[in-house]
């Protein structure tokens, strides 16, 4: 291959690095709020895929993720997954689709995200029923969780979920002040 032609092809968004420990780093040339929309199948797969790995003890390693435009003079934004849960269901999202690209990638950090926000969110206990240790999920839930837009910190905005999910009951019609309320009285009139 010639280096003209070389030049010319493109690289990967994401390098992964390990250490001699074992601990994985991914340095993503793109934010957070970047990260593309995924199948909402995929979330549904990957929520299940983490359940069967925390149930067999694969509790993967601690893995690191630097996201950082290159060339930017924006200080990056680290996020490191270094508890035994967290560092689980990356292991089962990178063992399903990978965390070498940015699909997997967003997969992964929308799964966190989602198991984040139902952890703080009581308001979303009704959208999701434990079943003998696995979880059933809301079909809306699901879809806003594969396209929503990550916030800067990797979570979900967690007022504009429970906007979209959980919308304020409609006010009561007015009614005419002129009219008389109807009685129930059971009596024919």
């Amino acid at each position: 291959m010639d280096r003209a032609h070389h030049s010319t092809v493109p690289t990967s968004p994401v390098r992964i690095s390990r250490d001699a420990h074992g601990s994985v780093t991914y340095v993503i040339d793109a934010l957070p709020q970047e990260m593309p929309a995924v199948r909402k199948r995929d979330v549904e797969l990957a929520w299940h895929a983490a359940h069967r790995a925390a149930r067999q003890g694969e509790w993967g390693v601690v893995r690191g993720f630097r996201f950082q435009r290159a060339g930017s003079d924006a200080p990056p934004h680290d996020l490191l997954l270094a508890e035994s849960n967290a560092a689980c269901w990356a292991a089962a999202v990178d063992a399903m689709v990978g965390l070498g690209n940015l699909y997997g990638l967003s997969l992964c950090l929308r799964l966190l995200a989602l198991v984040d926000l139902l952890a703080r969110a009581r308001w979303a206990d009704g959208l999701y029923k434990m079943h003998h240790g696995e979880a059933e999920m809301d079909a809306h839930l699901l879809r806003l969780a594969a396209a929503a837009r990550l916030t800067p910190q990797a979570g979900f905005d967690a007022a504009g979920f429970r906007a979209i999910l959980c919308p304020p009951a409609l006010p009561a019609p007015e009614t005419e002040t002129t009219q008389a309320p109807s009685r129930l009285t059971g009596a024919s009139a």
